[in-house]
């Protein structure tokens, strides 16, 4: 079981920038992968970025160029550095883990875990 707590939320200026923090605990049966996602209110939940076990990153198209999403393995921690701020981007920030080594993670259900969200909030 893998419990994880998202961090770092807040409200912010359009424009300026903000690093969420995901914290592991827990183990898992094969090596894990980490994404973020965010849910607007009244929007579907979608995806943000993710880094592979492998190191491998990948991002939402509107956020490519201002997000990145890095990880300290030993500290068991997953960071969203989020930059250019814009109010469109407001929403619940949620991390989740990954055990599926090869799937394509940018769909919610490639998860097995999740956090609680933090909120971000962007105003013009």
């Amino acid at each position: 079981q893998v419990q994880l707590v998202e961090s770092g939320g807040g409200v912010v200026q359009a424009g300026d920038s903000l690093k969420l923090s995901c914290g592991a605990s827990g183990r898992t049966d094969s090596p894990p992968s980490v994404g973020w996602f965010r849910q607007a209110p009244g929007k579907e939940r979608e995806f943000v970025a993710s880094i592979r076990w492998t190191g491998a990153t990948d991002y939402a198209p509107p956020v490519k160029g201002r997000f990145v999403i890095s990880r300290e393995n030993a500290k068991n921690l997953t960071y969203l550095q989020m930059n250019s701020l814009k109010p469109e981007v407001t929403a619940v920030y949620y991390c989740a883990v990954s055990v599926l080594m090869w799937d394509t993670l940018r769909v919610s259900p490639k998860y097995a875990y999740w956090g609680q969200g933090t909120q971000v909030t962007v105003s013009s």
